[in-house]
């Protein structure tokens, strides 16, 4: 991905923060089928045999949409995926996806940002079934029957709770199981703000033994043959295939973007007020390693912050397009099956 895509994701976003007219044309047409939507928010980055397992048990239930974070192409991590959500998407309508939509840019929103739109992007899709890979635990055993039965989990540092129950279910959760728990508090949260949105999670158990960094790391070195074990074969065969050709290009941050914006700009219109003075303090800055933030931030928080100093949009904007999430459906790929049906 080259500075211009970038940019060009940029000013989308700016524009979807101020859209007043919502265009929503593809999903009305699938609404017609009159078949249960099935959503699953995927990075596929790139897409394994564990997301394959989840998405062939979600096809069983419906027309299946999975829902692929967006612009800038950074994670909720903050850091940049590995291919462009072009490339992924080709991979999950070539593993059975029927259709696939652009999700919000995760890397410049907070955890709880990013997921108030994936669950509204849910409800404008009218997913009725979420299927979501967890990993078997004694919390998430009592999560997965409290949420079966109707209620919603609350999620606090060391603290995850039924809501309308109160009991304590645990201290902490598994990366997996904390998106389904954080995903059951927003729904409660949306549903006190007016959306009453009550889609049934489908439980798949996560597969063991598959590592998204060393399947990367592979692919990267054009070892093929020893990913085969992790990857079904239809992400084999696109990506060695872009391999081969010189297409497949690894995505990486603009350093010297970030460096100009952190040396250069007010930062208290992109970051909250204690991190921008402490930035700000110790300017200027020669090298990213050079930014440090505080201990005592989220795990992810410094890898957040530098796409923010990268995208560069400020905070009353990426509240707007919170707000107004989403504005659009954007297709980025879509099965020959459906295109029949449509």
């Amino acid at each position: 991905m080259d500075l211009k895509l970038f940019l060009k994701d940029r000013e989308e976003i700016i524009k979807d923060a101020k859209r007043k007219k919502k265009d929503f044309k593809i999903i009305k047409k699938i609404l017609n089928l009159d078949k249960p939507i099935v959503a699953d928010f995927t990075e596929y980055n790139p897409l394994h045999k564990g997301h394959k397992y989840c998405l062939d048990k979600g096809k069983e239930k419906g027309i299946f949409i999975s829902v692929l974070p967006g612009p800038l192409e950074r994670s909720g991590r903050g850091v940049p995926y590995f291919i462009d959500r072009y490339v992924r998407a080709e991979l999950a309508i070539k593993a059975g996806a029927d259709l696939v939509v652009e999700g919000p840019a995760m890397g410049i929103l907070g955890s709880g940002q990013y997921m108030r739109c994936l669950i509204k992007q849910f409800y404008f899709l009218n997913a009725q079934i979420i299927p979501r890979g967890y990993i078997p635990e004694n919390t998430m055993d009592r999560i997965i029957e409290l949420i079966k039965e109707g209620y919603h989990i609350g999620v606090k540092p060391y603290k995850i709770y039924c809501i309308e129950t109160g009991e304590i279910l645990g201290e902490k959760l598994e990366i997996d199981n904390y998106v389904i728990a954080s995903m059951s508090q927003t729904l409660y949260k949306l549903k006190k703000e007016g959306i009453n949105y009550n889609p049934k999670f489908l439980f798949v158990k996560r597969l063991e033994g598959i590592s998204g960094t060393k399947i990367r790391e592979l692919i990267k070195r054009g070892k093929f043959e020893e990913a085969k074990k992790y990857l079904p074969e239809t992400t084999i065969k696109i990506l060695e295939e872009k391999y081969k050709k010189g297409e497949l290009k690894f995505l990486h941050r603009f350093e010297d973007r970030i460096l100009e914006t952190v040396n250069n700009y007010d930062l208290y219109k992109y970051l909250p007020e204690k991190v921008a003075q402490i930035l700000e303090k110790n300017r200027p800055y020669e090298s990213i390693d050079e930014i440090n933030i505080p201990f005592g931030f989220s795990r992810h928080f410094k890898e957040r912050v530098l796409s923010i100093l990268e995208a560069r949009i400020e905070r009353d904007i990426i509240k707007k397009y919170v707000d107004n999430y989403p504005s659009k459906i954007k297709i980025l790929g879509i099965s020959d099956k459906l295109k029949e049906l449509l």
